[in-house]
Formats: C-alpha cells, sequence, structure tokens
C-alpha cells in the first residue's frame, strides 16, 4: 500500500474515534462555544427588531441565530461578546 494510503487510512481512524467520542493520541480539539444570542438579547430586555436595528445585524440573520438554523460565524461570535460585555458602548460606536 502506498505511503498516501496508509496516511488516508490513519486519518479515517482518528476521524471516526473522535465522531464517536474517543481520545485521539496526538489530536488536540478545540471547543468553541457558541453565544446565546437570545439570551444576550433578553437580558438588555429588548425585541428581535430594536435588538437588530440598534446592533445593525440584520433581522433575519437574528432570527436563523436564535432559532438555531445558523450560527454566526467568528467575527459574529467576537461582535456578541462585546455586545453581552459592552451593550452600551457598542450601541454607541455603531450609532
Amino acid at each position: 500500500m502506498s505511503k498516501f494510503g496508509k496516511e488516508l487510512i490513519e486519518s479515517l481512524t482518528e476521524a471516526a474515534a473522535h465522531a464517536e467520542g474517543r481520545r485521539v493520541k496526538g489530536v488536540r480539539v478545540t471547543k468553541i462555544e457558541l453565544p446565546d444570542v437570545k439570551a444576550i438579547r433578553r437580558s438588555l430586555r429588548m425585541s428581535q427588531h430594536r435588538f437588530a436595528a440598534a446592533y445593525r445585524i440584520p433581522l433575519p440573520t437574528l432570527k436563523n441565530w436564535e432559532q438555531g438554523r445558523r450560527a454566526p460565524d467568528a467575527p459574529a461570535m467576537a461582535y456578541l461578546l462585546a455586545i453581552k460585555r459592552r451593550p452600551k458602548e457598542i450601541m454607541e460606536a455603531v450609532a
């Protein structure tokens, strides 16, 4: 078997083990926690429409995040974290 074939089988074996929740030696897993968009919005006591307008997030995007149809990408997650930590300052900055 070729070197490529052996590496491919090894990679697939590791992927299957990871998918089953088993630890794989030499493989580091990074978990990213998705922000709870609805909880952030509710903590600010804002409707979806008001939150979307205040932070310049398209309303359909906000709804998709809250309903789990889509997940925020990395820049959006950073933006949501900033909103969570400094809501007034972020609102003023984008006004």
